[in-house]
């Protein structure tokens, strides 16, 4: 019998893909289409929901086609998804009641902020692990219940349904057979009691959104039901689905305590398995559900860098620094030891944990001597330097994760520096493993799915799965790492309003 394939849909903010792998976890062809962005006011941002479902059935075909293989070898989907995105459509005829409103939407910033000076801030925190910020989707739903004609009084009447992007496009490949969504992407919406593992009903209360709009929440690794044969040629599985920090961090083969992994793109997500505690932060990262497997839940503490790869696309395009990322690197290598100069990338205020969306960037240490080489350096060394604040963020909030030593696992565009893989171990104290394969996101949903389809006999056995990494110890020595940090440190405290 011929090997199972698993198939990956990772919907993604700027892009839908479809991945086949195998079960070695190698990718056998892949299909993608770019997505529509609307920009209807300043701050708001919108997806077509149905654009979204209409490349989904799109690049699942394609990539099965591509890899010249048939649609019956593919023993189940697993799914990914932008977390944080929400959808709202009719339960009778499928049609979404107004564009998606994308997680990057700041459109209920005020709602929060009420919220907020009433002090209800620690009581959401207690609940849910997150914050109060436009960015989860809750806020969003009330949104939408309160700004479309009649549809509050419609959601009353049972009408229409909610859900997270993921929880649309399976709604939408069984043909409304199936309202699910899985516990990774239920705990980003401020709805859901990440330790009871149920929609709260405290917090439906508190945001204005009636709970039977939801979806019903399943494990990671489960039954979400079949796509409508017509779709793909067949009825195919649904098996896997998790948000996609989460995937990235189950195809990084993070699934023990302690196990951290990080992506940087435009800016960097950084996430560490804390097992089955789900510990208060007091550094105000954000307690999420790392994954919920046969009924076990396991928790993890996210960090958010807001500016990682958009520092030195600004290194390239704002200083003027031609040949792209590459050319950033090559100059970085240049610059002279122990040059001093810093630079805080706070272009649009600090992430986690400092929190600080007053905050502006600045450069620091100038001297005769500075030149571009050492402004480039500066510049991926902030990424390293804002890994190292999360890292001992998540080192207090949840020692016993650091007991014997850790490892950042790291993917996304900036891993693919040799030069930033080396700072980053360098200027962290920490070993790094560079994933050699980038997809890990989708990966992640692929394993997840072959675990829910018994392609796996268990998460360990998937996560072996994860790509050969490449490793880098620290090589720099402990005086020149405290005196970098010092420094940075130095600096935060300047440009932080």
């Amino acid at each position: 019998m011929a090997e199972p394939l698993i198939l990956a849909l990772d919907q993604g903010t700027t892009s839908t893909r479809a991945i086949l792998f195998d079960r070695k976890g190698q990718a056998l062809a892949e299909a993608g289409r770019p997505l529509q962005q609307h920009y209807p006011a300043d701050g708001w941002v919108e997806h077509d929901a149905e654009e979204i479902f209409r490349a989904c059935v799109e690049v699942l075909a394609e990539a099965v086609r591509k890899a010249a293989r048939s649609m019956d070898e593919v023993a189940a989907i697993g799914i990914t998804n932008q977390r944080e995105t929400v959808v709202v459509w009719e339960k009778a005829t499928g049609r979404p009641i107004h564009r998606a409103i994308v997680w990057q939407d700041r459109r209920t910033a005020d709602l929060c902020e009420r919220l907020r000076e009433a002090g209800r801030e620690a009581e959401v925190t207690e609940i849910t692990g997150l914050l109060l910020d436009p960015y989860f989707s809750g806020t969003k739903i009330r949104w939408l219940l309160d700004r479309v004609e009649g549809a509050r009084a419609r959601a009353e009447a049972g009408e229409l349904m909610a859900g997270t992007i993921d929880a649309w496009v399976i709604w939408k490949l069984t043909g409304g057979r199936v309202h699910a969504t899985d516990a990774t992407n239920a705990s980003r919406t401020l709805l859901y009691d990440i330790r009871k593992g149920e929609w709260s009903q405290a917090m439906g209360e508190m945001l204005g959104v009636p709970l039977g709009l939801l979806p019903e929440v399943r494990d990671c690794a489960g039954d979400f039901g079949e796509t409508e044969a017509g779709l793909l040629g067949r009825a195919v599985p649904i098996r896997g689905v998790a948000g996609d920090q989460q995937a990235a961090l189950m195809g990084q083969g993070c699934i023990r305590p302690g196990e951290m992994k990080a992506t940087y793109g435009t800016g960097c997500f950084m996430l560490i398995n804390t097992g089955e505690a789900a510990p208060v932060s007091r550094a105000r990262l954000l307690t999420t559900i790392a994954a919920r497997v046969g009924g076990k839940t396991t928790y993890a503490l996210e960090g958010a860098i807001f500016i990682a790869g958009a520092a030195v696309q600004w290194l390239n395009e704002g200083l003027g620094v031609p040949g792209g990322p590459q050319a950033a690197e090559q100059l970085a290598a240049r610059a002279r030891e122990d040059h001093g100069v810093v630079l805080v990338p706070a272009f649009t205020g600090l992430g986690a944990p400092w929190w600080d969306a007053g905050a502006r960037g600045a450069i620091f240490g100038l001297t005769r001597d500075s030149s571009l080489p050492e402004i480039a350096q500066a510049t991926l060394d902030a990424s390293a330097l804002q890994t190292r604040d999360l890292i001992e963020a998540m080192r207090a909030d949840a020692p016993e994760a650091f007991h014997g030593g850790v490892e950042l696992r790291i993917d996304g565009g900036m891993s693919r520096s040799l030069f930033f893989s080396q700072r980053l171990a360098d200027l962290t104290g920490i070993s790094v493993c560079r994933a050699t394969y980038q997809e890990t996101t989708a990966l992640g949903a692929a394993l997840f799915a072959g675990v829910g389809a018994g392609i796996y006999a268990s998460l360990e056995e998937a996560a072996a799965a994860r790509p050969r990494t490449e490793g880098f110890a620290p090589a720099m020595d402990k005086h020149r790492r405290e005196a970098a940090y010092a420094r940075w440190l130095d600096a935060l405290t300047r440009v932080r309003s």
